[in-house]
């Protein structure tokens, strides 16, 4: 099977399978209205994803055809801070480190602001440097709507988003505002082909569903055209 995949895709790049498949990278919410505790939950629950056995099999599924994978946080428009710049996934050794590195990550003053729009802003220019990959991907965790400048709406209006494939991890305390701020990330943040919102009914269901939400985008990759241009150095090799 994985060898009928492996000439399957050697039909469709023109070339051998060893390019990358995916450039995911990940956005957390560190605004105001995330405390010390929901802060951990998120780390935490974003470390036992990547430890996930479901979860690392699914990043190396495709042997030759490798993810590219970049975490940072936010809050204001003036508050982005990389945890972890572009790194191309090798081994379930690479992902397990990388876990280690989020839990232990240390959380720093960030303004109050929600800066969706500038998150949005920052993971474009982010991708935009990532390894050459089949597909590219921007997911963007949040507990609020936007309420600083520049608005996800603009910033789409005006085209600096135009091409971008962007997902949704949408946490909330009740159905009910589960219900509100899905719909406000539909209508403002995700877009591009199958783009999808996933939704943490609280900090403490944040593993649970960034989980789900991995598995979903490491599932569904098309076999595309874009060819990596320089060797890839993946990460536990």
């Amino acid at each position: 099977m994985k060898a009928a995949l492996t000439a399957l895709m050697l039909a469709w790049t023109g070339g051998p399978a060893d390019s990358c498949r995916l450039a995911l990278s990940l956005a957390l919410d560190v605004s105001g209205s995330v405390n010390a505790d929901e802060y951990r939950l998120q780390v935490q629950g974003l470390a036992a994803a990547l430890e996930d056995p479901e979860v690392q099999a699914a990043f190396l599924a495709i042997e030759g055809t490798p993810v590219a994978l970049s975490i940072y946080e936010w809050s204001s428009s003036k508050y982005q801070r990389l945890i972890q710049d572009w790194i191309v996934i090798g081994s379930a050794d690479a992902l397990s480190s990388l876990a280690s590195k989020v839990r232990r990550w240390q959380r720093e003053p960030a303004p109050e602001a929600t800066g969706l729009g500038a998150a949005l802003g920052f993971g474009h220019d982010l991708i935009a440097r990532a390894p050459a990959c089949w597909q590219t991907t921007l997911d963007v965790s949040g507990d609020g709507e936007n309420n600083d400048w520049p608005t996800p709406r603009d910033l789409k209006k005006q085209g600096e988003l135009r091409g971008l494939r962007i997902n949704g991890l949408v946490i909330a305390a009740t159905d009910e505002g589960a219900a509100k701020l899905s719909a406000y990330f539909r209508a403002v943040v995700i877009q591009g082909p199958d783009a999808f919102v996933e939704v943490a009914l609280g900090f403490d269901d944040y593993s649970r569903a960034m989980k789900r939400k991995l598995l979903k985008e490491l599932a569904t990759q098309p076999l595309g055209s874009r060819g990596s241009s320089h060797p890839l150095r993946l990460a536990g090799q």
